[in-house]
């Protein structure tokens, strides 16, 4: 789920929405109003992206349909009118913000800051470790609790320098167009924070009305400000209608960006973009669901009902509202169906209210695409784009019927599951490995692929360091879903040397782990002994399946890391379901940015997936050079991509030498790292000339020659071999 962050001290679970019926309405929503200044490529008129939280085109089980099959009309939508791809990948590690976070920005997350999430830690000027939530807004800093930001003062969105990342709206509300933000990370405000450097305090100010109402009630304050946003286009855009328009202000952005506005929550979204209001007395401005129910927090306050209750019908209720309302371009983000968030718990494969959500799921797009054609907005004149933030490994056994069980299973009391448990296997690290061996101190983000954090932050040559990753590499627990005899817990590993491989190295260097261990995906990871009973009793061991989670990423396994991707609209081909064109998240950006006619003020990460596009829809370079320049970009995705072949023999080298060697002798471990890390320099080298010349190709600017773009495809190749060679001989 994609608002779950478990640090090593805290869980928070927000409450589902509760529905509150009866609206009364001024005005009911007919066709779209014209959007002012907003002038894009293709004949598109509109942009309305969605990206799910853990939504599957593949099946869990054979037995059960996949999320998108019990969801027909999303599925067909995608099918029958554009391109749906089933070889679309997401980013290490493989977690909700940074996947989005890539889809938004079309960088990798060493370039856009984000390299663990949800979550993250790092190291303090005394050497000790601290946790900052990855979803925060665009602007803030890690530290954001002392004026100064005194532990760690970088952005939270970090890219080369040092500085904030470009944020992704900058190129529509420049074109004059309004962007719409519906629970979409880091775009919206995500805390009420009342600090010196809290998004109440950077948006309102100190002592504002907002303010002080986030220090008075904040759960209300959540509700109003938190989760919704329109950033307004140049002149002011849906802004020019509102009191409560506040600077939009971006001070690393290149290029400047000076008097831009936003609206920043629901209390001010809401009567910008309805009519809608709650019935008298309240008579507060309220947005409806698809189901025409009005979207408000448990208490009944009109707004934000927190990201895990950002359910399918609230999201496009959402949407469909700012669209009906002159804004243009519309991001959303929809929460997952697997997890229940009434009951606090995963749902299996099949499982009825996992299906019956599902249902309301589908319900919803179906009523979401009859009102956007009623309004004149359909694929004649908007992009459609649809993907998932990741895929997920479902931690579970099996069943014939959809009943699973939800129950602890006591691995450490020799306890048997029975056939049909689901859930992941909490282990805590610690019992892992022999006490002697144990640093001092260290912490790790909870996760199935942790990223550890010594105190102190020793080199990577550190002896008591290297002698904690091999005790690691070769430690066994015992996973029921695979034996009933211990097994080795690891699948890679990777330090520092590694991680810049894998993109997972950004410009803070505090925030960069003493390694990340790539468990097997059953795991999940903590410092401590686990709950394995219900409350109030108490019963804490060191191995237990808990039934509240089973959907495990963050991994680099295939069904984790390979997801889907939607595109509809003008310029885009129909070319069904297809597994043909091997792309990540970097990709949607710039295929979006080409298509519309915008570019960014930096080279994305990405390239533009022109084998989905109309060739009238691509620049006349890439038309000129088309065969070229699809086997650079092939070429390219396989040495630059987190999860392409470059970054998977890497991986296996890395975790070869870090198991290997001895406190005597190191050797082997030294030569390799030192060999991968040659070779990873080589790789960014040549990733930089790669990425220069498809973005030129794309966007303009001086375009490579054919004997240039061979040369280039020939010196990826010859890397990829290396680094075949290099996992083969670790």
């Amino acid at each position: 789920m994609r608002r779950l962050i478990r640090l090593a001290a805290a869980m928070a679970i927000v409450i589902a929405q509760a529905v509150i019926p009866g609206t009364a309405s001024a005005q009911a929503p007919s066709v779209a109003a014209a959007p002012q200044n907003c002038v894009l490529n293709n004949g598109i008129k509109h942009v309305i992206s969605i990206q799910f939280d853990n939504t599957h085109l593949f099946r869990d089980r054979a037995n059960v349909a996949s999320d998108l099959e019990q969801m027909p009309n999303l599925l067909n939508f995608m099918t029958d009118n554009g391109t749906l791809s089933d070889n679309e990948h997401t980013i290490l590690i493989s977690h909700t913000a940074g996947g989005i976070l890539t889809s938004l920005t079309g960088l990798y997350p060493d370039r856009q800051g984000l390299t663990v999430s949800n979550s993250y830690g790092y190291f303090k000027p005394d050497g000790t470790t601290a946790f900052s939530s990855a979803f925060k807004y665009w602007t803030d800093r890690v530290d954001d609790v002392t004026a100064a930001g005194v532990n760690d003062p970088l952005p939270n969105m970090v890219t080369t320098g040092g500085l904030n990342t470009p944020a992704p709206w900058v190129p529509y509300t420049r074109a004059g167009c309004d962007y719409g933000a519906v629970s979409t990370a880091n775009v919206v405000l995500e805390n009420t924070k009342t600090t010196p450097a809290g998004d109440m305090t950077k948006v309102f100010g100190t002592g504002s009305p907002e303010w002080n109402e986030a220090s008075a009630t904040p759960a209300l304050a959540q509700t109003d400000f938190v989760g919704i946003a329109i950033h307004c286009a140049a002149g002011g855009g849906i802004c020019n209608s509102s009191t409560h328009a506040r600077p939009d202000t971006l001070p690393d952005e290149p290029g400047g960006y000076s008097n831009f506005q936003g609206l920043f929550g629901a209390k001010y979204v809401n009567p910008a973009i309805s009519h809608d209001t709650l019935p008298a007395p309240d008579g507060r401005p309220v947005v409806k669901d698809t189901a025409g129910a009005p979207i408000t927090d448990p208490a009944g306050n009109p707004g934000f009902p927190g990201f895990d209750a950002m359910f399918a019908k609230v999201s496009l209720g959402y949407v469909a509202q700012m669209q009906e309302a002159g804004v243009p371009i519309t991001f959303a983000y929809i929460s997952d169906a697997h997890d229940n968030h009434t009951l606090f718990r995963a749902s299996g494969p099949g499982e009825s209210d996992y299906v019956a959500q599902l249902q309301v799921y589908d319900q919803a797009f179906g009523t979401f695409f009859a009102r956007l054609a009623a309004d004149g907005i359909d694929k004649s004149n908007t992009l459609f784009v649809f993907t998932a933030d990741e895929g997920d490994h479902f931690a579970g056994g099996n069943s014939t019927d959809g009943t699973w069980s939800h129950t602890y299973c006591n691995i450490s009391g020799g306890a048997t599951c029975p056939a049909n448990q689901l859930g992941e296997v909490t282990q805590n690290i610690k019992a892992l490995v022999p006490l002697a061996h144990l640093p001092a101190a260290f912490d790790i983000h909870f996760d199935s692929a942790p990223t550890v954090y010594v105190a102190g932050n020793p080199s990577r040559t550190n002896a008591d360091l290297r002698q904690f990753e091999r005790d690691l590499a070769s430690a066994t627990s015992t996973d029921p879903y695979v034996n009933t005899s211990p097994t080795s817990v690891m699948l890679r590993m990777a330090d520092p040397v590694g991680q810049q491989a894998l993109h997972m190295t950004n410009a803070d260097p505090q925030r960069t782990p003493s390694f990340t261990y790539f468990a097997k995906p059953d795991y999940f990871l903590t410092t401590g002994p686990n709950r394995c009973i219900e409350r109030p009793a108490t019963l804490n061991v060191d191995t237990c399946i808990d039934y509240h989670f089973a959907y495990s990423h963050g991994d680099v396994t295939e069904d984790i890391g390979r997801t889907w991707l939607g595109f509809v609209g003008p310029g885009v081909k129909n070319l069904g379901r297809t597994s043909e064109t091997w792309s990540d998240h970097a990709d949607i950006r710039p295929t979006m940015l080409a298509l519309l006619g915008l570019k960014d003020s930096y080279e994305p990460d990405g390239a533009v997936l022109a084998d989905f596009l109309q060739t009238s829809a691509i620049s006349r370079d890439m038309r000129a050079h088309h065969e070229s320049l699809v086997r650079l970009h092939n070429v390219y995705k396989e040495i630059a991509a987190p999860f392409g072949p470059f970054a998977a023999d890497t991986l296996v080298a890395s975790t070869h030498a870090i198991s290997s060697g001895s406190s005597t002798d190191d050797s082997h471990y030294i030569t390799f790292e030192n060999s991968l890390a040659s070779l990873t320099s080589q790789r960014d080298s040549l990733e930089a000339q790669m990425r220069t010349a498809l973005t030129n190709a794309a966007f303009g600017g001086l375009t490579a020659s054919e004997q240039d773009l061979k040369s280039m495809i020939a010196q990826g190749q010859q890397l990829l071999g290396q680094a075949s060679a290099l996992a083969a001989t670790s």
